[in-house]
């Protein structure tokens, strides 16, 4: 088997690895805001404030994402909320992504907006519905 045809099957299921563990982190951000698990310092957010909508869109959409299904549009969604959230809570603090703790945002960002251009990879739902 040459290089090419190695890339050309584990490209997708990496891809559905990257989607996995990315969504499982993206879920436990949101479960921290909304439940309190796992426990912070934080207290929970206002119902309706912009910080509770981030954690309902982290925990449904982080679900959606597991399980690849809408893949590209939940993607994008995500990515925008991202991208918000850095300049709105983050960049304000410091320049710097490390000073700031924007990292994570930043890399959810990108990692999402990839998402929505590559899709699910080859264990998603989106791919079984696909497939005849």
């Amino acid at each position: 088997m040459t290089q090419k045809d190695l890339m050309i099957v584990w490209a997708p299921r990496l891809l559905s690895l990257l989607r996995i563990v990315a969504a499982l982190l993206f879920i436990e951000h949101g479960t921290q805001k909304l439940f309190g698990f796992p426990p912070s310092s934080h207290p929970a957010p206002a119902v309706l404030s912009l910080l509770w909508i981030a954690a309902i869109l982290e925990v449904f959409g982080g679900v959606l994402l597991l399980l690849g299904l809408f893949t590209r549009p939940v993607a994008f969604l995500l990515s925008g909320e991202m991208a918000f959230a850095y300049w709105l809570y983050h960049a304000p603090n410091n320049v710097f992504p490390a000073n700031n703790g924007g990292d994570a945002a930043i890399l959810f960002c990108f990692v999402f907006l990839y998402m929505a251009a590559a899709g699910g990879g080859a264990f998603s739902l989106d791919a079984f519905r696909k497939s005849p």
